[in-house]
């Protein structure tokens, strides 16, 4: 009896495997036979089927993917956003948001809840990293607003997921499932996308009319649309820190945003937290960790002070001022080449999984939220089949992404 058990299990995987394979490299199977081996496969009792309709599942779910899935069910899709990790959270730098990516989020409703955890700094200032010499000086503050018709915050990553998370459980906008992967997509009409439970090992079928991979910078979604290839290592690392306000000397407590340049370092600086601490991202070049998958990682000052070289006074101070350094290994893609790059079929790619970028521009976040908005937009067009209306997001937003692309890397 145990004997026939693993037979019949072994059977249900093979079947499995057959159906999974794209259908361009199976044409051998016709789609009778998917639907047979399909219907076979789901009988499993390791296996569960739900039926959503007009539903969109999203891959990841990090900052841009519950932008995506805010945007669209604003717009009247049902997305089921689908996070790897046993629970909802972000760690990392600070990011600075410019007034193209405040002026979405308070067009998604957002603008207290934006306000109440963001820091609008007066201005951002270039300085010698060596001399400390100012470089230049941008205005911020009231000039964003009269220019752009929107502020320009800085707020910490934990906090603007945590405001996205809130906004969409309170709605109700979408649904969400955590400690899971994508085991399996198959392409038939509606698509199902086989989804293994990490903590049972349950797998879950579900019907979808689209798919947006919102996986982040290893994404796995992306090899459904572009050939797979691992992201570019550039050589640099950034090293970042959080530190109370209050720890810092009092002369050096900032209100902006401040960059030290000099060889071989890039630093930036600036409040985050209502300007209850200091966030701190310094990047040099050094030995890349062995776990480059891995994104953060411990690390000590006397490492970071090694690599930096000689510095001003004032920015030695800040830094010895945190208590403890985190390590980002920098990798990115090259600058888009089209819009084959983001969407293919049903299955659109958004943010780091679509076009990873350096951080030198301060853009990255930004352009994962302004593609979650053409996404909606996009989604919106019910005249059009969800192939055409992909393919026009990516229309939209490939030239956009390409040209922040290659700023961020000539910033840098």
């Amino acid at each position: 009896r145990q004997d026939r058990r693993v037979r019949r299990s072994s059977q249900r995987c093979c079947s499995l495997n057959l159906l999974t394979q794209p259908l361009a490299q199976a044409q051998k199977i016709s789609v009778f036979w998917a639907f047979l081996t399909a219907h076979r496969f789901l009988q499993s009792d390791r296996c569960k089927i739900k039926f959503v309709k007009n539903s969109m599942i999203i891959v990841g779910g990090g900052i841009g993917g519950l932008a995506a899935a805010l945007a669209c069910g604003l717009v009247g899709a049902r997305p089921r956003v689908l996070e790897r990790a046993a629970n909802f959270s972000e760690v990392g730098a600070g990011i600075q948001l410019s007034p193209n990516v405040t002026r979405t989020l308070h067009a998604w409703g957002l603008a207290e809840e934006l306000k109440g955890i963001g820091f609008e700094p007066r201005k951002l200032e270039a300085k010698d990293a060596q001399t400390g010499h100012v470089i230049g000086s941008l205005p911020l503050g009231q000039r964003s607003q009269e220019i752009y018709g929107a502020p320009y915050f800085t707020v910490h990553r934990a906090d603007l997921h945590r405001l996205l998370l809130q906004k969409i459980k309170s709605s109700g906008l979408a649904d969400l499932s955590l400690h899971c992967q994508v085991d399996e997509v198959i392409e038939l009409d509606p698509m199902r996308v086989s989804v293994l439970q990490l903590a049972t090992g349950v797998r879950e079928v579900f019907e979808t009319d689209a798919m947006v991979g919102a996986d982040g910078l290893w994404s796995v979604t992306r090899q459904m649309v572009v050939p797979s290839t691992p992201p570019r290592v550039t050589g640099l690392l950034a090293y970042r820190a959080l530190v109370p306000m209050q720890s810092i000397p009092e002369k050096l407590r900032l209100k902006d945003v401040n960059v030290w340049l000099g060889p071989r370092l890039h630093a930036v600086l600036y409040p985050v937290q209502g300007g209850d601490f200091l966030n701190m991202v310094i990047v040099v070049q050094g030995p890349l960790p062995s776990a480059m998958e891995e994104w953060d990682h411990a690390a000590n000052k006397q490492d970071l002070e090694a690599a930096m070289g000689p510095a001003h006074p004032h920015l030695k101070e800040l830094i010895g001022a945190a208590p403890a350094w985190r390590l980002w290994p920098l990798c990115d893609r090259a600058p888009m080449q089209g819009p084959h790059e983001m969407a293919k079929g049903r299955i659109a790619l958004l943010g780091d999984a679509a076009h990873p970028m350096r951080p030198f521009l301060a853009q990255g976040a930004g352009m994962a939220i302004e593609d979650a908005a053409e996404l909606a937009k996009s989604w919106s067009r019910k005249d059009m089949p969800v192939a055409d209306r992909w393919n026009a997001y990516a229309h939209a937003r490939w030239a956009r992404n390409a040209q922040v692309q290659q700023r961020s890397i000539r910033n840098g």
